[in-house]
């Protein structure tokens, strides 16, 4: 992953999403931005889902055969009235068993951000990871002031990565494709976080 601002893409789509948001993430503070225009990239990243990821009442109605998503929106479906610790750690773990590919690989270019329909037939890396575990709380009905996608710098790897942020009471825990495990914000010591992002804003993350 190139962490380049403006080519960056990751968007909620056809999601809806609230401004309110925690400034508080990795003990740093969030500073709005003033435009989304200064990312073109989650705008591309819309349109390809728009065209791509069926809407789950026709993909559920074609079948396996006839839409990529089944399975993922049978699973869940079977979730939507579990716990809500369950529906984060089968949803984190359903997407980390897909095998880590760069984007050079799967697009021959940098930091491209795949549909879930792209991810789950051709695997991605960080940041796609963290989409499809965005859409798929969406689906099971996350309030969207409590999710964000957070770019941060893995000092340990010294590399740009991409997590989700789940805001709780008392807590924002973090779903991330190099564990299984969702642990507090405050236990992932070796991440700064750079930038975040919804569809109607984003943010620069400085030391509070």
């Amino acid at each position: 992953m190139k962490l380049i601002i403006r080519d960056v893409a990751l968007t909620g789509c056809l999601l809806l999403f609230t401004e309110n948001v925690a400034a508080d993430l990795f003990g740093y503070s969030a500073e709005p931005q003033p435009n989304l225009s200064d990312l073109p990239a989650w705008n591309s990243f819309s349109n390809r889902h728009r065209l791509q990821d069926m809407p789950a009442a026709p993909c559920l109605a074609a079948g396996p055969q006839g839409c990529q998503l089944y399975h993922w929106y049978q699973l869940l479906n079977s979730l939507r009235k579990r716990p809500r610790e369950e529906q984060l750690q089968t949803v984190n773990q359903f997407a980390n068993r897909m095998p880590y590919r760069l984007d050079q690989v799967n697009y021959g270019r940098e930091d491209y951000w795949a549909s879930v329909t792209q991810f789950l037939s051709r695997s991605g890396d960080c940041e796609d990871y963290a989409l499809t575990k965005y859409l798929s709380l969406r689906y099971l009905g996350f309030p969207a002031d409590q999710l964000k996608v957070v770019i941060v710098q893995d000092t340990s790897l010294d590399t740009p990565h991409a997590v989700l942020a789940v805001e709780q009471p008392g807590d924002t825990r973090i779903l991330d494709n190099q564990s299984d495990q969702i642990l507090s914000h405050h236990h992932l010591i070796h991440y700064v976080p750079l930038y975040s992002l919804n569809e109607q804003q984003w943010w620069l993350h400085i030391p509070k």
